[in-house]
């Protein structure tokens, strides 16, 4: 089904005003924005999904909303995972609670992004070789498996692709200036230009990224290969992701079961996936 262009525009609309949002939140000069006031973003992210879900009820049907609300949820649920291991990292590169709003905040910008040019290349895929998909819905119960009897969390960043890469070839200082990416010096009389460990923490999670992509897209395109749909249950899982760090972070340590939760979704999404292509 062809969504009308106006829905795209209206989405458009909606995620830049959220993301205006976030941008003055983030860039609040209190040193750290509290846990009451990040809890009622994530419940407005969370609200606003649910409108928005209304919404597509209402202009297209029972089903989309239907695969609208499975997507979301599911993306939601691994964003909990994936939290974890944001906290990982900013704990890796030492990053104070004041400098992580900033790298949160264009991480999930260019997240966005990336997520955009991974969906739009993964449905063309589906659309022109459909047998993908007996592919797609087998990996997802290998992943759901591992998942389930692999609990361990790799925290030494130390040789992350992403970081060996940054460490070659930028020029990379020793520690934080202020909330800056990128810095000048000067070394006999010639102007270099440095990235900061808060420009190597925003890479890292943009990399870290599309790992996650690798889980969550599968998933989504076994419930439904609507580019409308699988955009937008993910970008609104995604926008709330800032705020709902700072709620998880601090209580990280509560959240252990969600692994073995994404695990047993990934298998039944699979099987599911699986039993509708054979049958």
């Amino acid at each position: 089904m062809q969504t009308p262009v106006l829905f795209w525009t209206l989405l458009g609309v909606l995620i830049t005003l959220l993301l205006a949002i976030d941008l003055k939140v983030s860039s609040s000069k209190s040193r750290e924005a509290s846990i009451k006031l990040n809890a009622l973003l994530t419940l407005m992210y969370v609200g606003i999904a649910f409108l928005f879900c209304g919404f597509v009820w209402h202009t297209l049907g029972a089903k989309p909303a239907k695969d609208f609300f499975y997507a979301w949820f599911l993306e939601k649920t691994l964003s909990i995972d994936n939290v974890m291991v944001m906290s990982c990292v900013f704990s890796y590169f030492k990053i104070p609670s004041n400098s992580q709003h900033r790298v949160l905040f264009y991480g999930i910008l260019g997240v966005i992004i990336l997520r955009a040019i991974a969906i739009g290349a993964g449905i063309s895929l589906i659309h022109h070789f459909h047998w993908l998909m007996y592919g797609v819905s087998v990996l997802l119960i290998i992943m759901g498996i591992k998942m389930l009897f692999d609990n361990k969390k790799n925290t030494d960043f130390s040789k992350n692709v992403a970081l060996t890469f940054m460490q070659k070839h930028l020029r990379i200082t020793n520690t934080l200036h202020g909330n800056s990416f990128i810095i000048t010096k000067v070394k006999n009389g010639v102007a270099q230009r440095w990235v900061t460990p808060l420009f190597v923490a925003l890479i890292i999670i943009e990399f870290l990224d599309i790992i996650f992509a690798l889980d969550s897209l599968p998933a989504i395109f076994a419930i439904t290969t609507d580019p409308f749909i699988v955009y937008s249950s993910n970008i609104f899982a995604i926008l709330g992701l800032r705020s709902l760090y700072f709620v998880l972070s601090s209580m990280s340590n509560r959240f252990g079961f969600i692994h073995y939760l994404v695990g047993i979704m990934l298998v039944f999404i699979g099987i599911k996936s699986l039993y509708k292509l054979i049958f």
